[in-house]
């Protein structure tokens, strides 16, 4: 049975100016199941923080109050400095941590004394990340799903195009070669597709979905690009500042052209382990494609997040499930990733 439960909208004023439009979910509780905790959603590029709702139900109904908010440059939040497709004027990886922190002390003080998990897909991945290694003590959990940390040469390579761009188109026009180097391509690398967006879920209501939204698919700026090969790059040398226990949820799908059909997910498993993080989920659905949470395995993988959720912070209740230690990645079920 699906759950959609009715949110609450607000507009939070964050200190770096922006009005952002921001979504509540109250943990459901009872005097037996009291709230579990705070989930912080940070969407992906070219998309809002609405299409998370199913998944914030399935979240709020585990017991966890759910903020998602939309980023600069994105959905319904506006700031003088970040119209569609921006995160800001200048230093713009910066100041979207910023908004994390922002809302982070909302429910905060709306839910004293409660875990903080913050949880990214894609572009929110890069930035739940960067949020935690430059304010290690302020999250008790770390999600991240679907990003691509490990661009390598490549990604050195877009970002002096990106530069040429600049110098000569200023950079808040949109780019003219990264969407055909990344969508583009991510959409033709998919056999037989119906629409350049196949690449983003098999279910075609959702990728139609996204098509028809008016919020969803816009071209970026060329200063966004080069903020997100910024929070891109500037993570993982900066991993080492993390807990060592900080539990750590990434997933990857296995047909996702935007990781590499996941094994930049599981790059950045292998590399947090290697810095000495010893409590790293890693999960690998074989047959998922970008948008996990849009995709037709996405009940099962809700289902199995919100079991992680729930007992992230108690080891003890986790023994009898695979060792967190051991970085679980199979279809279907857990098993050793090496």
């Amino acid at each position: 049975m699906s759950l959609d439960f009715a949110w609450e909208t607000s507009k939070l004023q964050s200190p770096t100016g922006a009005s952002m439009a921001c979504h509540h979910l109250p943990a459901v509780v009872t005097e037996m199941h009291p709230a579990r905790g705070i989930l912080l959603i940070c969407h992906g590029l070219a998309e809002h923080s609405k299409r998370y709702r199913a998944f914030a139900s399935a979240m709020a109904a585990a017991g966890f109050h759910v903020y998602a908010w939309d980023h600069r440059g994105h959905g319904e939040t506006t700031a003088r400095d970040a119209p569609i497709g921006r995160f800001a004027l200048k230093d713009g990886a910066r100041i979207v941590i910023e908004d994390v922190m922002a809302v982070r002390a909302q429910a905060v003080l709306a839910h004293p004394g409660l875990p903080v998990i913050l949880f990214g897909h894609s572009m929110g991945g890069l930035i739940a990340l960067n949020a935690a290694v430059d304010h290690p003590d302020a999250f008790d959990a770390v999600a991240v799903w679907n990003s691509n940390f490990n661009p390598g040469l490549a990604g050195r390579a877009a970002q002096v195009l990106l530069k040429i761009e600049r110098a000569l188109k200023g950079s808040d026009t949109p780019s003219g070669l990264l969407p055909r180097l990344t969508f583009g391509a991510w959409g033709n690398s998919i056999p037989d597709h119906r629409t350049t967006f196949d690449w983003l879920s098999h279910d075609p209501h959702e990728v139609d979905a996204y098509i028809a939204d008016p919020l969803c698919g816009f071209d970026a700026s060329v200063s966004l690009w080069l903020d997100l090969f910024e929070l891109t790059f500037r993570a993982p040398p900066m991993v080492g500042r993390l807990r060592r226990n900080l539990p750590v949820y990434l997933l990857g799908g296995g047909e996702d052209p935007a990781t590499n059909k996941a094994e930049e997910i599981l790059w950045l498993s292998g590399h947090l382990r290697r810095n000495g993080l010893t409590n790293v989920m890693t999960r690998f659905w074989p047959n998922a494609r970008h948008e996990t949470l849009n995709d037709t395995m996405r009940v099962e993988a809700t289902a199995e997040f919100a079991a992680w959720a729930t007992n992230a912070f108690h080891p003890v209740a986790q023994s009898a499930s695979p060792s967190a230690t051991e970085s679980p990645i199979s279809p279907a079920a857990a098993a050793p990733a090496e």
